[in-house]
């Protein structure tokens, strides 16, 4: 069986914290990363760092998000690429995306757009197609996953060389902010049917906040056949048949800012479904 280890470290400074102060703006506007003395040195074994980060409409986030990303990368002495795949958007992402490629660098800013939108389980297997880094961080584009996560996860994959480190709203520390009602049932009811009907050892199994080493990520992508948001869910219900090891830190979820979310009903309908077909055939 896999083991199974839950961090209840405390959480970092919240979003405020990675407000630029002075002048730390590039002439176009967007912001510049900054480096701090006072951030832990994580470099000591050389690792490279790719974010995947699926896009469809998110062109008010996503320089929000490269920057903080940029940011805590900059900081903690971490050598990264941010890969944007988009899907074609049609408020002009991809437009954003090149703006942000001259501002940081086509080194770490690697654009691979498609032709439409094609979905999330594929965008990850083109993400990794053309990541170069040895650990793939997969996280939302929509400022919901903080990076100022993303420390922690390395601290706590390097504690026991974990296979996967993933976030979780559901353990103490975790949360989740900005949602109904309706939203947090959703979200509670669909971790709680999935644990009962697949046992996967996991507090958050519908999270999308997740590091990998790079080949057990191309190993559990390649085994998985789900579709949507199933996707992320049948990821570590995969994970568990493969006895990769992992590991768990408190996130906290804050709902989108700008947009609209991309969950409806089809997609509550397609995970049922989906969920029926993984407890019968795994």
């Amino acid at each position: 069986m896999s083991r199974f280890h839950v961090s209840i470290t405390p959480e970092p400074d919240s979003y405020s914290s990675a407000k630029p102060k002075g002048s730390q703006f590039h002439s176009s506007g967007l912001p510049y990363a900054t480096s701090s003395s006072n951030h832990l040195n994580m470099s000591s074994s050389h690792n490279k760092y790719s974010v995947l980060l699926p896009t469809y409409n998110e062109r008010d986030n996503l320089p929000i998000i490269t920057w903080l990303l940029t940011k805590t990368f900059a900081e903690n002495n971490l050598d990264y690429e941010i890969i944007i795949i988009d899907d074609n958007s049609p408020d002009g992402t991809l437009e954003i995306a090149k703006q942000l490629q001259n501002v940081y660098g086509e080194d770490h800013i690697v654009l691979r757009p498609r032709a439409g939108k094609l979905g999330l389980g594929t965008a990850y297997v083109h993400g990794i197609q053309n990541a170069t880094g040895n650990f793939v961080i997969i996280m939302d584009a929509d400022m919901s996953h903080h990076p100022k996560a993303i420390p922690q996860f390395i601290r706590k994959q390097k504690e026991r060389d974990y296979d996967i480190v993933t976030g979780t709203r559901y353990t103490s520390g975790g949360g989740v902010y900005g949602w109904d009602l309706r939203r947090k049932l959703t979200s509670r009811g669909a971790n709680f049917i999935a644990d009962l009907l697949l046992n996967p050892g996991v507090s958050d199994l519908t999270g999308s906040f997740r590091l990998y080493k790079k080949d057990v990520l191309h190993q559990i992508i390649n085994a998985t056949v789900s579709k949507g948001y199933v996707f992320q869910m049948e990821m570590m219900v995969r994970a568990k048949q493969f006895n990769f090891t992992v590991a768990e830190v408190p996130i906290t979820f804050v709902d989108r800012v700008y947009g609209e979310s991309k969950l409806g009903a089809n997609e509550i309908v397609g995970y049922l479904k989906g969920l029926w077909t993984l407890f019968t055939s795994i």
